[in-house]
């Protein structure tokens, strides 16, 4: 085999690798703090996030880990910010319309409806939300911000750099979701979601953690959401 061959292979493998659609979510035995410090934890951090609609490198860095354990997602964010956005709110304020923030979006059965969607602001002010269906196949946009997830934890706190986010989400209040078809993850369990950053900065930019196709609905663009996979 020629070695341009072999070196386009070895580029094609680097780029599918680069450019793949399964965020880990690592299994965890070390007890985790919500409290926004991030010295405990263990799991890798991806990113940085990018242009959710184009890919392009974003003004300031974002990353973000996953880890599970039996009862529990834990979700960790790392956000540079030289210029927060934002104020402490009530719960469930539409904070994703005024506050720099870090969302994540979960969909496990992967069909589009009633999956949930979990924004928390940099001075711990947060939210949670149920999108039955966004889609004109299933009707159109139907959301509710009355939906709660039982025991949800989120905390920030502002660093020297910008801000860290600390979620936790029990797995047992996502089983309560009517027809959200959620059940306790195990190691090879593979979700559909996506993890974003709203930054209200010098420049007002939308990111996440994989990149979107099209422009349709913003964030809310099921059928191109990543796949979280449980692993050990």
């Amino acid at each position: 085999m020629k070695i341009s061959t072999i070196t386009f292979i070895l580029c094609l493998i680097c780029s599918i690798a680069n450019y793949s659609q399964s965020v880990p979510v690592y299994k965890t035995n070390e007890k985790i703090n919500i409290d926004g410090d991030l010295s405990d934890w263990k799991t890798p951090f991806l990113g940085p996030f990018i242009i959710h609609n184009s890919g392009e490198k974003a003004s300031q860095n974002t990353f973000v880990s996953l880890s599970w354990n039996d009862e529990n997602l834990y979700i960790a964010y790392r956000s540079t910010d030289s210029k927060i956005i934002g104020k402490a709110q009530k719960r469930d304020s539409p904070i994703f319309n005024t506050d720099d923030l870090v969302e994540i979006f979960i969909d496990s059965d992967g069909d589009g409806q009633n999956y949930v969607e979990i924004g928390v602001n940099a001075f711990s002010s947060n939210y949670d939300m149920l999108l039955k269906c966004i889609s004109p196949i299933c009707g159109g946009w139907n959301t509710t911000m009355s939906f709660d997830i039982a025991g949800l934890e989120a905390v920030s706190k502002i660093t020297p750099e910008g801000y860290n986010t600390e979620i936790k989400i029990p797995f047992s209040s996502l089983e309560t979701i009517k027809n959200g078809n959620f059940f306790k993850p195990k190691i090879g369990t593979k979700w559909k979601g996506n993890t974003f950053r709203i930054d209200y900065g010098n420049t007002t930019e939308y990111l996440a953690l994989q990149p979107y196709k099209s422009l349709k609905y913003g964030f809310h663009q099921p059928e191109e959401f990543a796949v979280f996979e449980f692993v050990e």
